[in-house]
């Protein structure tokens, strides 16, 4: 089979960031057909728009530093030319994904023939602020991935765009550089360096690179990189940890070089690069990123598991030329399984907590007693507890952040170290050392060369692997029932919770010793077995962890009768790791301040671990120091996940709640509601759908001081049922609602859409429109009218810091939007026949923006009554944190009115759980 040939001279400017390129490429045609058009990878190009597939990854993610980037910090790609060798000019195209170009040839290259290109153009760069590849890396520059290489072609050409998944597919190729860049700067690459030559103007290297992908080059101003030769590979790396000393590295790296020869076999480059910024694009997630002065590591662990799980990505990656995008899994599967064996192997009494699993008051926590490899299913269970896991052959594009960058790479390794505890260890290492070894720079590898030799490696059948573990996302959750004994035998039933087709491993235990082990499978629903009785006092399912299940709290039965297998109660401070042999409950400090109530300071007790189960209640009893009385809440919810079709889950909830509203007047609401979810099949999408139906009881205690501002019964229940569609992107968010509400005293529809839209021009337009309809209304009061501004709140939905009717001061000003949403205050703000309002705003610089409301009011039996405000507005975070300037209104010009403080209205988001919501928005 012929080799692609590619030579390039490129020289950088260090003043203006571009390297100009002059590339002769060598195309060898090794397909069976005839081929006239050839496809190019030009991923720097990918920087250059706003409509460009990474932007809308970026946009995905809730970051918008890419599409607000300014033209000097973008990179492109300008093409001069595309010639043949007989120097004729060749037409060639962007498609439609902007960073592939199509060249078409003057005449076909015919199968096992060649044809050589010759290409001028510019790189630009971008800046490395939204990748790490680019300009400014280190005050120097990264390049990876910034030439044209050629597409794959096997019978299809496969075009994938830049979506900052570091995962390029193209042609191995024998390629040589001579680059030429500023002085002051010291290189480091992946390839071979067959000169490196000082000029009086600058530097020259001469890279060579054979068989090899693409050319990864750093270029910085301090020398970070050093060279370690050892008798097993050649690497050439700036991973380190401040207090770990070169010697002692050195000896380090050494250990994992011959860790890596053994269990993967010969690297076959003569140079690996091992650097610390592809160790940041994909760390061991975890407690590992806490900054090194906390982490609770020794230094040693802690360079090893860096270097090691950098080295062994960057070799895959290097010489395994499978298709990423659809294949990750293979790669990921390897590097984690050879992760978990060198703990296992090196540091087998490695804790995750480290250091701080020996502290008195924590070591009694069952995350202090867990092993580091552990968390490679604490972290994998994230996704599935918040049913957002998807399938290992999911293609990278299509997995959400958390999923591609941690959850499926866990899984993955997971699932290699599940299949060796079934067929045995040894077949796993021997069949990773001949895939590696027969498959390395093989073009054009499938995972299915893989699954091939693990069949012929078992004795046993494997297909549930691959058709069930990898293909599908089906839970594995196995549970024991009905287990009866003899003198000599034990019988009991195993139920199959996911009708996932796995084998599960079952444990005999007398007191904590194994005793025996055995395995289980085609288990559709439930089955029989029956053992051989050896002096067991617990039966165990999955004791040593080792399958991934999703709940393992009813995996053990005792054999000593009922009493003894009731599980013990478990009191821990904050949070813990869940414990399947104890029911746990929980307890923190809680803490909530607002006018009515003051402070109010108690406790919560709930049984949510670190990774949350269906079940969960939540109990908070508070102590309200302005009203000397108790407040709080209590919840029960249960959740129910589906794996199958866009309805993901429902939530069965009852809550109860009181506090008081104004002074010595208490509410009290109890609420049993149902919450069904749909999300597209399209994980990565940021819509929802959700049909949300609850009963509001709502009991009202009022002080006789207040009483005749009260025109209302004190209790009241109301029916409410809401349907909402919402698709939550930060360039483009869009959203609906509509609200039916049935009360003894009157029924009404609202309707509720907003948009936001960050247009090319860095400007951004948001529009609200909200109409609402009483269908029956018997109330004299306004208590149920709808408002244009500040609505009573009847529900006790809305998280005001003063309810009081009569409220005044700073707290009087906060703004939540709801109903009619003006900002401005009105005299006559409520309607108890119909209102239909419409809110603009559009930002002028950054966060500042202009905002209008328009709209009418009307009561029953009068006219409408038509209400305007405008102003400024300072989104300095959407929905978290704003300020409102009123300016002009139906009150007059505003500003030049007394008291004009009193009129700013502000947006303050206090709540924790709000408050993360707004960083972890990106990852699921």
């Amino acid at each position: 089979m012929g080799q692609h040939k590619n030579e390039i001279k490129a020289t950088l400017n260090g003043t203006t960031k571009e390297i100009q390129i002059r590339q002769k490429f060598t195309y060898v045609n090794n397909s069976d057909r005839g081929l006239v058009t050839l496809y190019f990878n030009d991923w720097n190009h990918a920087y250059s728009s706003k409509k460009t597939a990474l932007a809308k990854k970026f946009g995905e993610e809730f970051n918008k530093s890419l599409h607000l980037a300014k033209d000097k910090n973008r990179g492109f790609t300008k093409v001069a030319s595309i010639v043949d060798s007989e120097y004729m000019g060749l037409k060639w195209e962007r498609t439609k994904a902007i960073d592939i170009i199509k060249v078409i040839l003057n005449k076909p290259v015919e199968p096992g023939a060649s044809v050589e290109l010759f290409l001028t153009y510019r790189i630009d760069l971008p800046s490395s602020r939204y990748t790490d590849y680019g300009h400014g890396y280190r005050r120097g520059y990264y390049l990876r991935d910034w030439y044209l290489t050629p597409a794959v072609f096997d019978d299809k050409w496969h075009l994938y765009s830049n979506k900052d998944l570091n995962d390029q597919i193209t042609d191995v190729t024998n390629t040589e550089i001579r680059i030429t860049y500023p002085k002051g700067l010291h290189l480091a690459t992946n390839f071979e360096v067959n000169s490196n030559t000082d000029f009086s103007i600058g530097n020259e290297a001469h890279l060579i690179g054979k068989q090899q992908k693409n050319s990864q080059i750093l270029l910085t101003p301090l020398k970070d990189f050093t060279t370690h030769i050892t008798n097993y590979l050649t690497v050439t790396s700036d991973i380190e940890t401040s207090k770990y000393d070169e010697i002692s590295q050195g000896i380090s790296i050494n250990k994992i070089a011959k860790f890596i020869r053994d269990n993967l076999g010969e690297y076959p480059h003569k140079n690996l690069l091992v650097a610390e910024v592809d160790y940041n694009r994909s760390p061991l997630y975890g407690i590992n990123q806490l900054p090194n002065f906390i982490r609770p590591y020794r230094e040693q662990f802690q360079f090893e598991m860096k270097f090691l799980k950098t080295a062994l990505n960057s070799i895959l990656k290097e010489t395994l030329f499978l298709d990423e995008r659809k294949e990750k899994w293979v790669m990921d599967g390897i590097v984690y399984y050879l992760l978990i064996k060198y703990v296992d192997e090196y540091y087998p009494d490695q804790k995750l907590t480290g250091k701080l699993s020996r502290l008195w008051g924590f070591r009694s926590y069952n995350l202090a007693k867990t092993d580091f490899n552990e968390q490679y299913y604490l972290l994998q269970m994230l996704s599935v507890r918040r049913n957002d896991h998807q399938a290992l052959a999911t293609p990278s594009d299509s997995l959400t952040r958390f999923n591609q960058r941690i959850a499926n790479s866990y899984k993955a390794g997971l699932g290699m170290a599940y299949l060796g505890e079934y067929i045995g260890y040894d077949k796993i290492d021997s069949t990773i050392l001949e895939f590696y070894d027969q498959f390395k720079l093989h073009p054009n590898l499938e995972a299915k060369t893989l699954e091939t030799m693990l069949r012929k490696k078992s004795t046993k059948d494997i297909s549930w692997f691959f058709d069930e573990y990898v293909a599908l996302r089906t839970n594995i959750d196995f549970k024991i029932r009905k287990v009866t004994k003899t003198e000599d035998s034990i019988s009991f039933t195993i139920k199959n919770r996911t009708g996932s087709n796995v084998p599960i491993s079952l444990f005999g235990l007398q007191k904590d010793s194994v005793v025996s082990k055995y395995w289980f499978k085609e288990i559709d629903t439930s089955r029989t077995f029956t053992i051989p009785r050896n002096k067991e006092t617990r039966l165990v399912l999955n004791y040593d962890k080792k399958i991934p299940e999703v709940n393992q709290r009813n995996n053990w039965k005792s054999l000593n009768g009922f009493f003894s297998s009731n599980k013990k109660l478990q009191l821990r401070f904050l949070k813990d790791v869940e414990n399947p042999y104890y029911n746990q409950l929980f307890w923190v400090p809680e803490f909530k301040f607002d006018v009515n109530n003051g402070l109010s300071a108690g406790i919560s007790l709930n049984n949510r671990p670190i990774i949350n189960q269906p079940f969960s209640f939540d109990i908070k009893p508070r102590y309200s120091m302005k009203e000397k009385s108790l407040v709080g809440s209590v919840g029960f919810r249960i959740r129910d996940f589906f794996d199958e079709g866009k309805l993901n889950s429902i939530n069965y909830t009852m809550n109860a709640s009181t506090a008081f509203f104004d002074i010595n007047s208490r509410f009290t609401t109890i609420t049993p509601a149902v919450n069904f979810i749909w999300r597209p099949n399209d994980f990565i999408s940021n819509r929802r759908q959700f049909l949300f139906a609850r009963l509001r009881n709502v009991f009202r205690t009022i002080d006789e001081s207040i009483i005749d501002q009260i025109d209302t019964e004190p209790d009241f229940s109301v029916f409410n049922i809401r349907y909402g569609d919402i698709d939550n992107n930060i360039l483009r968010y869009r959203s609906w609602v509509l609200d039916g509400q049935v009360s003894g005293n009157f029924s009404k529809l609202s309707f509720e859409w907003e948009q936001r839209t960050l247009f090319d021009n860095n400007r951004q337009l948001n529009l609200r429109l909200y109409a609402g309809k009483f269908i029956s209304n018997t109330s004299d009061s306004d208590f149920f009218s709808f408002a244009l501004d500040r609505p009573t709140d009847y529900l006790f939905d809305l998280n005001y810091l003063n309810r009081s009717q009569n409220a005044t001061g700073l707290t009087s000003q906060q703004f939540i939007l709801s109903e009619g949403g003006f900002k401005s205050i009105f005299d006559d703000r409520f309607g108890n026949d119909w209102i239909l309002t419409g809110n603009l705003s559009f930002n002028l610089w950054q966060w500042i923006e202009l905002y209008g409301d328009i709209g009418a009011i009307k009561n029953r039996g009068e006219n409408a009554r038509f209400k305007y405000d405008s102003g400024v507005r300072l989104n300095f975070v959407t929905d978290f944190f704003e300020l409102y300037f009123p300016v002009y209104s139906n009150n007059g010009y505003e500003i030049a009115q007394p008291n004009y403080g009193e009129r700013i209205r502000f947006v303050v988001t206090l709540s924790p759980k709000t408050l993360i919501r707004l960083f972890t928005r990106k990852w699921f």
